[in-house]
């Protein structure tokens, strides 16, 4: 079942469109990598999710209905832009923001102690947000945007500002909350985290949605069908069933190899070739990253 699905989004700014015909369905239960070079129409489409803005055409629906204003409390949202209020004191503003989603001052209290002795923030209270690290900012910001339990997290660049460290507790934090049941959209850069996190990603280029599915079925479509083998020994030619493509010794005196399988061969019966010829210690499937991916299907770095 899709928690959300959005339908044929179409969205102009002047003379730039920044949504062409977007149609995305999001699996609920799922971490859904929203992906796509820097202006791209990523946060256009988030921000209409959240209906900060609304599209020129086509709709969206949540949970199978359309999308309204009472779905507001259904969504947590983290944007790339932090916005907290910087002459506030930490705890005034979080139960703020808790009471705007619905909570009342009783129930806020109780979660924000939760998250405050899980985060081991407690002396932040009565600090300043402007007093705070832009990473500690961010731990404030990530428990607002989670405090009031959104069925619906959506987090654009989460790890932006956080060291190693925290950057792995707001990871533990996220696979956590899907363990619970949320569904968390995931917009980012970051493609090892979109490895590590993602169960489906959706790949958004020049304002068209141009890949979408599982992580699986995508790493299955983009598929080389090469093996490395690491060997020991002198290999000879193979037969027409498998091409060498690249061979190079290694420091220890063992040989690598990057063999391409034609779509008549298995896996199997290389390994029958290789061990008549050489002794095999390594071998492997090549099995592209998402980073391979994203710059095989949009032509430019993550970064770009």
């Amino acid at each position: 079942m899709n928690i959300l699905e959005t339908h044929h989004i179409v969205k102009q700014y002047a003379n730039h469109r920044a949504l062409d015909d977007v149609s995305i369905n999001i699996p609920k239960g799922s971490i859904y990598g929203l992906l796509g070079p820097n202006g791209a129409g990523k946060t256009s489409l988030i921000r209409i999710i959240n209906q900060i803005t609304a599209p020129d055409s086509g709709h969206v629906l949540l949970n199978g209905e359309r999308l309204a204003p009472k779905h507001i409390a259904n969504i947590g949202y983290l944007p790339e832009e932090r916005g907290l209020y910087k002459k506030m004191k930490v705890g005034e503003q979080l139960l703020y923001l808790a009471q705007l989603k619905g909570l009342s001052k009783q129930q806020s209290m109780e979660k924000l102690k939760a998250w405050f002795i899980k985060f081991d923030i407690k002396t932040w209270w009565d600090k300043n947000v402007e007093d705070l690290s832009k990473g500690m900012q961010q731990k404030i910001q990530f428990v607002a945007t989670v405090l009031h339990e959104p069925e619906l997290i959506i987090l654009d660049e989460p790890f932006s500002g956080f060291d190693p460290i925290n950057a792995n507790l707001i990871k533990d934090e996220i696979l956590e909350l899907k363990q619970k049941g949320c569904t968390i959209i995931f917009s980012t850069h970051r493609m090892e985290s979109v490895e590590e996190l993602c169960d489906h990603i959706a790949l958004i280029d020049k304002s068209k949605k141009i890949l979408d599915g599982s992580k699986k079925a995508i790493k299955e479509q983009f598929k080389t069908h090469t093996y490395s083998v690491v060997f020991g020994g002198q290999l000879g030619a193979l037969s027409a069933h498998y091409a060498l493509i690249d061979q190079h010794a290694l420091e220890d005196g063992l040989q690598k190899a990057t063999i391409r399988l034609q779509p008549d061969a298995s896996a199997n019966g290389l390994i029958g070739e290789l061990i008549q010829q050489v002794q095999v210690h390594n071998f492997g499937e090549n099995i592209p990253s998402m980073n391979e991916i994203f710059i095989s299907a949009v032509g430019a770095t993550p970064e770009s």
